[in-house]
């Protein structure tokens, strides 16, 4: 089910890391196919709006809803908390505490600087007005996502949270949905899904109101619908298919590895795991673990295909290798389960989110700790980062120059304005003085 593969020169090396960073061409023609799917979809919505939206549902979801019950009011809302267990709604309370103190600590303060002439410099922050949060539907539903991507909206002070997500639960949302909803501060609920909900929240529709950002996971046509929109409307990344990379010693629990790859590969058929390991004997227990304990799993086909498609157990040389390797593939999740996991995370520059050690599995990541489940895919974690709070802000600049600081400075800006063949600029500083 897993692919073994062991580096043992330089040749082989180069052909490990093409295979675990590369897509191929027919990935690559499948999803021009589906973008071009998406933009009609777009196009429709951006131009007849609600009908565009009743009609995609009534297609895709197979429900049939007018625009004006599109929203759930809030006695919708009430009557489906309700049915929600006691028991579950205080461990949501619980994850939310966590994940909102995180969330908190991040957050950066507004200043200023005063001069002794009496110049004013400063940065002002300031919360979007409005954001956007698709919760995917369909094969299964996520509570935790709900908490991950409206918490740090709630905290950074965003007034009016909109949250979209497929009626594919008796024509609505799971009521446990619309607890975490509620628990973590939206504002209104949309049962509407699909590229047509990410179209409805970037241009807006006469009952769906326009967004300024919009998050949260999807399938490959969500993923593709917002980097269509993302000219109008901000996005917190393009989500892929769920990765971990597990760097393990010969010192590892082949249990705990199994476990890691398994539960990543439980997401969809496209997840991706990576064992790392320079134990040939870990890998092959590993490999062996993963064939038995998957077989006892409920998604046990799901498993199998991700697994069989795209899960690596890799001999390296060294450890080194390991994190060599693990940068170039910048997954989104890294566990380290070593003897020492915080010298290896010393080296590590590239991940979404690193859990050190055995007793931190991704779950804990994904359900509970604090920091943020929506993290960077598809190797964006070379240059991107996990969704925060101040992602819900923005920046404004201040400047205010006293007529003796114009006075000491008019002459190198006029300089530079020149250079730069910008005369009205210069004339702008001169008629001040």
């Amino acid at each position: 089910m897993v692919t073994l593969l062991e580096i043992t020169d330089e040749a082989s090396a180069a052909q490990v890391v093409d295979r675990l960073t590369r897509s191929g061409p027919e990935a690559q023609a499948d999803q021009d196919l589906k973008l071009r799917a998406v933009a009609e979809i777009i196009d429709a919505v951006k131009t007849r709006g609600d009908d565009a939206l009743a009609e995609y549902t009534q297609r895709f979801d197979r429900v049939t809803l007018t625009p004006d019950q599109f929203e759930l009011s809030p006695e919708e809302i009430d009557r489906e908390v309700a049915k929600v267990d006691p028991a579950l709604i205080a461990v949501l309370t619980r994850a939310h505490a966590n994940i909102k103190s995180f969330h908190a600590k991040h957050l950066r303060q507004s200043w200023e600087e005063s001069g002794d002439d009496g110049t004013v410099i400063g940065q002002r922050l300031t919360p979007i007005d409005r954001a956007g949060v698709y919760v995917p539907g369909g094969k299964a539903f996520y509570p935790s996502s709900v908490l991950m991507n409206i918490t740090p909206a709630s905290v950074a002070g965003v007034k009016e949270i909109v949250m979209v997500s497929p009626p594919s639960f008796e024509g609505g949302i799971q009521p446990v949905v619309l607890a975490a909803a509620r628990l973590a501060g939206a504002t209104r609920v949309f049962r509407v899904g699909g590229a047509q909900a990410v179209a409805a929240l970037a241009y807006g529709t006469t009952h769906v109101p326009q967004v300024l950002k919009i998050t949260g996971p999807g399938n490959i046509y969500v993923a593709l619908a917002k980097r269509l929109v993302k000219s109008v409307v901000d996005i917190d990344s393009e989500a892929g298919p769920s990765e971990v990379v597990v760097i393990a010693d010969e010192r590892a629990n082949p249990a705990c590895v199994a476990a890691e790859m398994i539960a990543q590969a439980e997401h969809d058929e496209d997840a991706t795991a990576i064992l790392l390991t320079p134990s040939k004997r870990l890998a092959g227990e590993v490999v062996q673990q993963v064939a038995e304990r998957s077989a006892k799993q409920p998604r046990r086909a799901i498993i199998e295909q991700s697994l069989s498609s795209r899960g690596f157990a890799v001999v390296v040389r060294d450890i080194e290798e390991a994190v060599r390797l693990s940068d170039l593939i910048a997954p989104e999740h890294l566990s380290i389960q070593t003897e020492f996991p915080r010298k290896i995370f010393d080296k590590v520059r590239n991940a979404g989110a690193v859990m050190l050690g055995a007793s931190t599995p991704v779950a804990v990541g994904d359900y509970y700790a604090g920091p943020n489940h929506i993290l960077p895919t598809g190797r964006r974690a070379r240059f991107s980062s996990p969704l925060t709070a101040e992602d819900f802000r923005k920046v404004t600049s201040v400047i205010g120059y006293s007529q003796e600081r114009l006075r000491a400075d008019a002459e190198d800006i006029c300089t530079l304005a020149r250079a730069e063949g910008l005369e009205a600029h210069a004339a702008a500083v001169e008629v001040r003085l």
